[in-house]
């Protein structure tokens, strides 16, 4: 059994992928989990996340007030259609404001897992499969040793205001 129920506070990651409930400081549970994978299948399909802004703030304010939308499909063949239909789907209940009508929230991974978008997928092999292309190892970097002056060790780092900057 997944602990649906435990709450946390805490808040940390990267603006475009932040849960609602993140954001307005309700507290949150796994579903901002399935919240994370829901941006992520639409990156990954679209290029882009759902809520992008013009900046951090707005991304954030989109997150919050606007709704799903997915770009328009170029004319694909029927199965292809069908199929990003069907990931459509799977997004739109990931991608739900509400924490508590956001698939995964209540059951966990059984709920998502026996969405049509999976269908044929063998969870209890899907560690041992391989995938259809597995790329070579990168070719080993020549070390670079940086090596520093007695005197840059010893001075004391430089910080300048121009660095900083605020996040909201």
């Amino acid at each position: 059994m997944e602990p649906v129920e435990a709450r946390s506070m805490s808040f940390v990651g990267t603006h475009e992928y932040l849960a609602p409930e993140v954001i307005s400081g309700q507290g949150h549970g796994s579903a901002v989990d399935w919240w994370t994978l829901g941006v992520f299948m639409y990156e990954m399909l679209h290029g882009r996340t759902p809520f992008k802004g013009e900046s951090n703030e707005k991304t954030l304010i989109n997150i919050i007030k606007q709704p799903v939308t997915f770009p328009r499909l170029a004319a694909a063949a029927a199965g292809e259609w069908e199929e990003m239909k069907t990931a459509q789907d799977l997004m739109l209940q990931l991608l739900a404001k509400n924490p508590k009508k956001r698939m995964g929230s209540t059951m966990g991974s059984a709920e998502v897992k026996r969405h049509p978008f999976f269908k044929g997928v063998n969870w209890a092999l899907v560690r041992s499969v391989r995938p259809p292309e597995v790329p070579a190892p990168p070719a080993p970097a020549p070390k670079k040793v940086m090596m520093m002056s007695k005197k840059e060790r010893q001075e004391p780092y430089n910080y300048r205001p121009e660095d900083h900057f605020d996040y909201f």
